[in-house]
């Protein structure tokens, strides 16, 4: 038992409860993720801040996020809104290689800040409700929102607004948000590899995450196809403003 036990957390400093207690986050978080389309890796980034040091907090949690995004994109193939994609994938790529050479030179209070303002006005202003983003507004958003997001972990709520009002359908929404979350955090764990991080000691920590995580995606599917039209677009501005205020919180208490 010793042994299993010294096999899971040696070199990540965590207790078997922080093990269980990050399990369990994740499982809920890609629950409520698959049910509403986002909310749950800013519930992760959240946790993971009480149990892990900043310098392993942002590459681990790309790393399960990567995992739970890539279990919706594998349910919901089919759902995925494709001409968004190479335009994103560009931006991040783009928005990576920038963000990797300035890690953390900006002070992350600022950069929360301007995300909490820009989710509110996103999320509220009549706009973003009555036009479709233009294609080469997805590059923009994969360009800035990958830049951000090598600094402050969760930009998920950052892209969103965008995805939401470029998709017809709530499947849409959520299957096309999780495939450009896979995208974003895929390059950012190899920005972080080359950058020197090493992953290795928290490999069994991963697959407890990303493992919990796919079964809370399968759950949250579920309720997904349940929820009406209306509950599921109220629920989306509902959690992107408390998000919002919880980043703007975050920044002030810097």
């Amino acid at each position: 038992m010793n042994d299993l036990l010294h096999l899971i957390l040696d070199g990540t400093g965590l207790t078997m409860g922080n093990f269980l207690l990050l399990c369990g986050v994740s499982l809920i978080a890609s629950f409520f993720t698959a049910a509403l389309g986002l909310g749950g890796g800013t519930l992760v980034l959240a946790v993971m801040a009480i149990t892990l040091p900043p310098t392993v907090l942002i590459p681990v949690h790309a790393v399960v996020q990567i995992g739970s995004n890539a279990g919706r994109v594998a349910l919901m193939l089919r759902d995925i809104v494709k001409p968004v994609v190479l335009p994103f994938l560009l931006g991040t790529l783009i928005g990576a290689a920038l963000g990797a050479q300035i890690v953390v030179s900006l002070p992350t209070a600022i950069l929360q800040a301007i995300l909490a303002v820009f989710i509110l006005y996103a999320t509220w202003a009549p706009k973003f409700q009555a036009h479709k983003p233009s294609l080469t507004t997805f590059f923009g958003t994969g360009l800035v929102a990958t830049f951000v997001t090598m600094f402050v972990g969760a930009t998920g709520p950052l892209v969103a607004p965008f995805v939401a009002a470029y998709c017809d359908r709530r499947q849409n929404t959520v299957a096309t948000h999780a495939l450009l979350m896979t995208i974003q955090h895929g390059v950012k764990i190899a920005a972080f590899g080359i950058l020197g991080f090493s992953f290795g000691p928290y490999i069994p920590l991963l697959i407890g995450l990303i493992g919990c995580g796919f079964i809370g995606t399968l759950a949250g599917k579920s309720l997904l196809n349940r929820l009406p039209e209306r509950v599921f677009k109220t629920g989306l501005k509902v959690i992107l403003t408390l998000l919002s205020v919880r980043l703007m919180y975050s920044a002030l208490a810097e």
